[in-house]
C-alpha cells in the first residue's frame, strides 16, 4: 500500500475542490531559475500594475493583499470602468474582496479560487493561496489578450 504524504493529500483536495489545475507556472512566466524567479517576476508584475493606487503597496503574496485593495487595484488597472476605485475603503475587506473576485470572474473569466469568508477569518492571507490565485488571474488575462507577452 502506498504511503501518501499530507502535502500530497492537501494537493489532491485542492485539485478536487477546483476541478483540476493547470500545470506549471503561468504562461510566459517560465524562465531559468525555477519557481522562485517565477514568483518574483509575478510579484514584480503585480507591483508595476498597482503602482500609484492609494492604500496599495504590494511587497509579498500575503499581508499586502489582506484589505482586498491590491486585488481591486490589479483588476482596476485592466478594467477601469468596472468600478470606482477611489470610493473603496481599506477597512471594507468583505466588500473589496467580493468586488475583486466578482470582477475577475466576470471580466477576466478567472475562476473564484479564493473564498471571501476564508480570507476574512485570517488576519493575514495565506501566501500560497494568494500566489495561486494571482497566477490564475494572470493566465486568464493572457488568454484574453490583455497581457502582452514576449514570444519565445
Amino acid at each position: 500500500r502506498l504511503h501518501v504524504s499530507a502535502r500530497a493529500q492537501g494537493r489532491s483536495a485542492i485539485l478536487e475542490k477546483f476541478g483540476g489545475a493547470a500545470t506549471g507556472p503561468a504562461p510566459h512566466l517560465r524562465r531559468s531559475g525555477g519557481a522562485a524567479s517565477v514568483k518574483a517576476m509575478l510579484l514584480e508584475w503585480c507591483r508595476a500594475r498597482t503602482r500609484g493606487y492609494q492604500h496599495v503597496d504590494v511587497q509579498n503574496f500575503s499581508g499586502s493583499w489582506g484589505s482586498g485593495l491590491a486585488f481591486c487595484a490589479l483588476l482596476h488597472s485592466f478594467f477601469p470602468d468596472a468600478f470606482d476605485y477611489g470610493a473603496l475603503e481599506p477597512g471594507a475587506r468583505h466588500h473589496n474582496l467580493t468586488l475583486a473576485f466578482a470582477t475577475a470572474e466576470e471580466r477576466a473569466g478567472c475562476p473564484p479560487l479564493l473564498d471571501v469568508q476564508d480570507l476574512l477569518r485570517l488576519r493575514v492571507p495565506d501566501a500560497k493561496c494568494v500566489y495561486t490565485y494571482v497566477q490564475e488571474l494572470y493566465r486568464c488575462l493572457v488568454a484574453k489578450g490583455l497581457v502582452k507577452t514576449k514570444k519565445r
